[in-house]
Parts: C-alpha cells; structure tokens; sequence
C-alpha cells in the first residue's frame, strides 16, 4: 500500500513529545477508530490474507486502532497508540531489490494445489498493529517482538513501521522474506519515508555489542556479506544502497515526496530548486534523518502529509506550472486515514497519547486530537458503515475532499477555513480537557473531551460540506442564467 510517514524525536518538536506519523494509503476502504479491549483480543490470531495461524500472548493491552469496515481482506489496523503509552503505525510499503528478495524470498501463501497440501504465508500490513501494539511496554519492545515475529513466520511483503514511547522513537525495516534492521530515531532529528527503503546509515558494532541505537536479525552481516548486497565503497555502510532500489519509478513516485518534505524542514540548509541545486526530486541520496532548522508541531506533520508540492512547479492545481501532475502527491484521494500519534512528556499518564486524526482523502481533510486512554471513541468515528452516510467522520471527510477537488479554485478557501476552525478548536477543547483533567482526575473526562471534540468537527464538518456543494452545484455545465434563479 502507498503511504508516506513522518517521525519527529522529542528535542525536535515544540513541546518535547514524541511523535510518529503516516499516510495510510489503503486505497478507499472505510475506516472507523476504535478503542479496543482486552477481553475482545483473542488468543489464537489467523490472518485473512496468508491463512496463518499465530498463537499469542495471553496478557494483552488495552490500545487504540483504526481498523477497516468490512474487514474482508483483514484488519488493516493502521496506528494506535496503547495503554502504557506506546505508540505504533504499520505499515510504510518499501522498495526492495532482486539481489535480497532472492537470495530470502518472501513467504507468499499457497492454496491446495493438487497433492500439495496449502502452504500459509507470512505476516503483513494486515496483521502487524494486532499482533504486537498490545503486547509491548516500550517502542524498543515493539522492534524486538516485531523482529521475534518475522523471523518466525516471515512476511509476503516489505514493510517499514514505527513505534515510539515518551522517550524513543524506533523505526523498523523489513528485508526479504526473514530478515530485518532498526534504528533508534535521535532525539533532536526527524525521518522522512516515501514508499522506498529508507534507512541510509547502520552500525553493525552496535546491534551486535550494545544495541543502543541499532537492532537487527542476529545473522543479518552475515546474510549481506554471504550475498554480496552491499555495493557501497566509502567503508560507512548504507542499508539504502544494500536492500533497497534505484529504479525509474522512484523518481516519479518516491524521491520527490521525500524532496518536497526535506525542502520544508530543511528551506535554508540546502538548495532545492534550479540547476545549482544540492538535491532534486529525483535524489537517491536524500537524508533518511536530519535535524530540523526549527522545532516541528504537529500542525507542520500534518500540512505535509495532506501536501501536494505547493509552490513548487509540480502543483497538480496549477496549470500554470511547468510540471504540474508529473510527481505522485504526498496527500492523495485515496488516503484512508491519517494518523499522528503523539506521546506527551510533562503531563500525567493518562493524558500523554494523543492521537491526531484525519479521516478520508487526506488533502483537504480536517485533523483532531482524540485521548487514547479511554475505553471507547465517539460514534462519529467508531461506528463507521460501509454506505455513505454524514453521520460518520470518514465519509464526511470523502464528500468534503472529492467536492472541494472537483472545484479546487472556488471551493479551497471553504475547505481551508474548515481546516484552521477544526484546528483551533480541537487544540482549545485538548487545553481545557488537560486542565480539567490535572484538577480534577477524572478518567471520564477523557471519554467526554472525546465526544465533544468529535461533535464539534460533525458541526464544522456540515457547515463546510453545505459550502463546497453549492459550489459545485453553481459550477455545473447545465447551469443557465435566464431566470433560472
């Protein structure tokens, strides 16, 4: 699945929280947001997609998911963000090469064929959220069972993922059918990932000493050197250049979304446009991980994801621009939801996971802030159907995006306007709930903050979906204007 995620450490945000974040992409399937118990959780997991079995712990957490309607093809939960204050988004779909996918193949499920009995598959993007965010009491955690899982079962797909606590923030790459590799985000840095391998440094002496910053399958040097997949020759090993691609494609679907957000955290450190230009859209080398020139808000996570090169000459809305349309987006109409998933230092247990959630075509989306510790979401976006219906945020969202799409020029400034009400609000109704919260300790504060701030986005929500359809009722060809008023 297309997605592109962000992750911020906590000495590069204003507020000194951790924050991991991403596009799902799935590709316009409903979605709902649920809080999910432990007494639902069951013992015995089987995937839809690979026909796997995976027997689990019988401990589970209580955490947060934003799973599909119909859950036909699986779960799909996507991020969540668990009791203990551990946050999870899964998965970032990477490129990979023939080199690795050959020498460890993926583990593709196989049905009955003839005497041949079927052969289950691996893990994937369907399952991963289920499988570990109730198990783990630390982002560190979540790498290590992530790792134990696919070693075991392996994965029909290369996938990265996040996990982040109040401290860390840990990334996770698969490579092949087996193998994996992991760094620890730095404090002060933020990562970048456009659908493509994206770890560009790794300290083998570390993973297999310490494991401070650096985790990975324990015979993964091995593997590399036995294969020959490192075609790096500075001496400093680059995952990027072992296990990951340079194809074509990238360079129209990939590398210019990672340009366009380095160009926004980095304006001044590089030159990004012109003939003199230190990197372009079509960079195979742009940083994995950098520091920031400021400190990064959750607002700034957001506008990126929901982004679409304004600014630059690829603006698919600017038809004036010479390249307009010739780069895959960042935000695009088949993003199902977006999730950023903050964890706060400084406040009180139950109020550090935050959950910023857009629903729905993630360009012209409005973003909220939901409390995670709570023991069940607000109707408005837990009780999604898989029929249209305005009673839900999902598909709120959709009418939203698809008609202010339809009519960029006329219908942006609504949508812009319902974007910073729902942004102003939401951070005044997350303020007084805090406050109320620390005076008063009340845990059903949370679930009520919830249901307000969700019936406040319904509010703007209406009143911006009766805007963007006028408009675009006024801009049908079959409009006359001889008294037809």
């Amino acid at each position: 699945m297309p997605c592109t995620t962000i992750l911020v450490g906590k000495n590069a945000t204003n507020d000194g929280s951790t924050i991991i974040s991403r596009n799902d992409d799935g590709g316009f399937e409903a979605k709902q947001i649920l809080a999910v118990s432990p007494k639902k959780q069951k013992k015995t997991y089987k995937t839809v997609i690979s026909h796997l079995t995976v027997e689990l712990p019988d401990d589970p957490m209580w955490y947060t998911a934003a799973p599909n309607v119909t859950q036909k093809n699986g779960v799909w939960p996507a991020c969540g963000i668990n009791e203990a204050n551990v946050a999870m988004t899964a998965t970032e779909t990477i490129t990979s090469n023939p080199r690795v996918m050959g020498a460890d193949p993926l583990v593709v499920y196989k049905p009955k064929e003839g005497k041949r009995q079927e052969v289950p598959g691996g893990i994937g993007e369907e399952d991963l959220v289920t499988l570990v965010l109730p198990y783990i009491r630390s982002a560190r955690e979540g790498v290590l069972r992530t790792g134990s899982l696919l070693e075991k079962y392996g994965t029909y797909e290369a996938n990265g993922m996040a996990f982040s606590d109040q401290d860390e923030i840990w990334w996770l790459e698969t490579i092949g059918g087996h193998h994996w590799i992991a760094r620890r985000v730095p404090d002060d840095s933020v990562v970048i990932m456009p659908n493509q391998f994206g770890l560009d440094r790794f300290d083998f002496d570390d993973a297999y000493g310490e494991k401070r910053e650096n985790l990975c399958s324990a015979d993964l040097k091995e593997f590399t050197e036995k294969y020959c997949l490192y075609t790096g020759k500075d001496g400093v090993f680059n995952p990027r250049l072992a296990y990951g691609s340079r194809a074509d494609s990238d360079h129209i679907y990939n590398t210019p979304r990672a340009w366009y957000m380095a160009r926004y955290f980095l304006e001044r450190t590089y030159r990004w446009d012109g003939p003199d230009a230190d990197y372009t859209p079509e960079s195979n080398d742009i940083p994995w991980t950098f520091v920031p020139e400021r400190k990064v808000t959750v607002e700034d996570v957001r506008y990126l994801l929901g982004s679409y090169y304004q600014g630059t000459p690829y603006d698919p809305y600017d038809k004036t621009a010479a390249f307009h349309g010739k780069y895959r987006t960042i935000g695009v109409p088949n993003s199902d939801v977006c999730g950023i998933m903050q964890i706060r230092n400084g406040v009180p247990d139950e109020l550090r996971g935050i959950e910023w959630m857009s629903m729905g075509g993630s360009g012209f989306t409005a973003c909220f802030p939901l409390y995670a510790r709570v023991r069940e979401m607000p109707a408005y976006v837990s009780a999604t159907t898989d029929t249209v219906s305005t009673e839900h945020m999902y598909w709120h969202s959709r009418l939203i995006a698809a008609l202010t799409d339809a009519q960029y020029f006329s219908a942006s400034i609504y949508d812009e306007r319902y974007v910073n009400a729902v942004w102003n609000k939401g951070r005044e109704l997350l303020n007084e709930y805090d406050a109320k919260f620390i005076a008063e300790g009340d845990a059903d504060l949370l679930t009520a903050a919830n249901k307000k701030i969700t019936a406040m986005v319904k509010k703007e929500s209406d009143k911006v979906l009766n805007n963007v359809l006028k408009n675009a009722s006024e801009h049908m060809k079959i409009r006359y204007h001889r008294g037809d008023n």
